[in-house]
């Protein structure tokens, strides 16, 4: 089975991150972020202007936002995988989603664009993990002072989504 197809083990990523990698469906990963790509839209390609900065609690993301954290969360991860693969030993630092998102000013897009961006980066991220050779799957490194394979790193992406995109549906319904 190629590497891509394996789900990462308990030694690949730091405990906090399996809550994701389980919410991503065994199998290609390639396939699994090319397909989510529909998901995605479904959810945000039509959403009116007035219901993309709508948000379920005071100092809570908008729609808009979330959408936006998505996007800076898989460069992030997409950043680490190509670090590793690389072969890049040099650690990398922590990610502060609280500290991205304001200084990504989302709100101030429509989110037709915020969409398309994300469908960008994620067409990107396909790229990468497609043109990915087998050994480079499982090459290792540090970030935020935890081990991470660069197959739990793109594992990650997908799941990650899913998991917003299941809170969508929980609390901004």
């Amino acid at each position: 089975m190629p590497a891509r197809a394996q789900r990462p083990d308990a030694t690949e990523h730091d405990p906090y991150y399996l809550g994701y990698i389980s919410r991503t469906p065994d199998g290609d990963l390639v396939q699994t972020l090319r397909t989510q790509i529909a998901d995605v839209e479904r959810v945000f390609r039509h959403l009116p202007e007035e219901r993309a900065a709508y948000t379920y609690a005071a100092g809570k993301w908008t729609l808009r936002e979330v959408l936006g954290h998505l996007i800076d969360a898989e460069r992030v991860f997409s950043y680490r995988a190509a670090h590793f693969s690389r072969g890049d030993t040099a650690p990398l630092p922590s990610f502060d989603q609280d500290a991205w998102l304001p200084a990504g000013d989302y709100e101030r897009r429509p989110m037709t664009d915020v969409l398309d961006e994300w469908v960008a980066v994620r067409h990107a991220t396909v790229a990468f993990a497609e043109a990915l050779p087998e050994a480079g799957w499982t090459r290792r490194g540090v970030a935020s002072e935890r081990p991470f394979s660069v197959r739990s790193a793109l594992w990650i992406i997908p799941g990650h989504v899913a998991y917003h995109l299941e809170h969508i549906e929980r609390v901004y319904r």
